[in-house]
């Protein structure tokens, strides 16, 4: 692989430059990232290809590397650790009550704060504290994609800016909402990190209570956004687009919830990921009309 060789905290700099393999990952380790270089482009070097990896699936996040699921034996942990050599490595069995808090055991090294990187943007967290949704890295794209500059967006759940980061660096001024104090201040952290504290406004506390006016595009992406409808829907008009997270369909107690309201929309399913057997994460993107 052709890569140059750049201080790991210039990778966010990095997001449009016409040298860069996108097609690629960059290669991070000791503070210095090896990033793949297109055909035509002049290169510091070649890496040799990475061997496949085919253990336990995990997520890196930053230097913290994270299971799900059942503990791993001694092997499977011991081939992550080799893989990837992360600074520490926990299993979340679970997310506590409405503020998502993380039930962690950790399984080697350390945790405590670290830096992930993803598409060009930048995220403060503790994995052991607050949670962060790997799994939806296409749906984050796809927000990106689907946000236009000047909309006016509300996040309810916002948690560490995961959705409110890719959609205020596309240009919308966000609304971003989240319970957890701890989810709240790396929210804060990130909007700034990422230079666009400019266009989100955050604020702690229940959502419910936080809702002002009207919006373009609102996303709910907590598993219970259905339930969160009505309070929605009273700060929506026509055109506005509701994205609305659960585990399977939700589009009969979508319509219920519209009705209710006195509302008509269509509604659009997308899954995003598989999160148990027979169980998908699915978004319904919901126009009113």
């Amino acid at each position: 692989m052709r890569a140059r060789k750049v201080p790991q905290e210039a990778l966010a700099g990095l997001r449009d430059a016409d040298w860069v393999d996108r097609s690629r990952r960059p290669y991070v380790r000791d503070g210095v990232a090896w990033v793949p270089v297109r055909e035509g482009y002049p290169a510091d070097g070649d890496l040799p290809e990475r061997a496949l990896y085919t253990g336990r699936g995990y997520h890196l996040i930053g230097e913290i590397a994270v299971l799900h699921g059942p503990a791993p034996t001694e092997a499977e942990l011991a081939a992550i650790i080799a893989h990837c050599r992360p600074r520490g490595v926990i299993r979340v069995a679970g997310l506590a009550g409405e503020k998502r808090i993380p039930k962690i055991e950790v399984l080697s090294g350390t945790v405590g704060e670290t830096v992930h990187r993803e598409q060009g943007y930048t995220f403060h967290l503790n994995p052991a504290v607050v949670m962060f949704a790997q799994g939806n890295r296409t749906e984050k794209v796809r927000m990106a994609a689907l946000v236009r500059p000047g909309e006016r967006v509300a996040d309810m759940f916002a948690g560490i800016g995961y959705f409110t980061v890719p959609a205020a660096c596309s240009g919308a001024e966000v609304h971003a909402m989240e319970l957890n104090r701890a989810a709240f201040e790396y929210l804060e952290r990130n909007s700034i990190e990422n230079h666009v504290e400019g266009r989100v406004r955050a604020e702690h506390g229940d959502c419910r209570n936080l809702l002002a006016g009207y919006y373009d595009r609102v996303i709910m992406g907590h598993f219970d956004a259905p339930g969160f409808l009505p309070a929605a829907l009273a700060h929506v008009r026509r055109g506005s687009v509701l994205h609305v997270h659960s585990i399977g369909p939700a589009e009969t107690e979508i319509r219920r919830h519209l009705q209710d309201a006195g509302r008509a929309g269509t509604i659009t399913v997308h899954r995003v990921k598989k999160y148990a057997p027979r169980a998908w994460h699915m978004v319904q993107d919901v126009t009113i009309s």
